[in-house]
């Protein structure tokens, strides 16, 4: 079995978010805007290469939301101070954990779905014979 590198992505993401959303409450403002500076330009990248790396059409709303989410984080981190920049990183680690669930979730289905068609169809083959 292997691991898709969206799935992997995917965690990666998830874990990002549930990192910076501690950020965000454990370090003073400046701090928690330079860690969500460093964190969502990494994910814009990888969010980048991913969409220019995608073979299927389905990877694209998942992670080019992301990549969205994380673009405006970075650009919030570097204008906004003080307690809004803290409940700014907070909400953007938030929604980046929250889109990256979306498609986890999104895949998973679209997965489980092929593997049903897949036993349906050949239980079904291999009745009429």
């Amino acid at each position: 079995m292997k691991l898709s590198s969206r799935f992997a992505l995917d965690i990666l993401f998830v874990i990002g978010g549930a990192f910076l959303a501690v950020a965000a409450m454990s370090f003073g403002a400046s701090v928690a805007g330079w860690v969500a500076f460093g964190v969502s330009t990494g994910f814009a990248v990888l969010a980048a290469a991913s969409l220019v790396g995608a073979r299927k059409a389905g990877y694209w709303p998942g992670h080019a939301t992301v990549g969205l989410i994380a673009l405006w984080s970075l650009i919030a981190a570097l204008v906004f101070s003080g307690t809004v920049l803290t409940w700014l990183v907070f909400a953007d680690a938030i929604a980046l954990g929250v889109a990256a669930l979306a498609d986890l979730t999104a895949n998973e289905i679209r997965e489980e779905s092929v593997v049903h068609r897949l036993e349906v169809t050949h239980a079904a083959v291999g009745s009429a014979n």
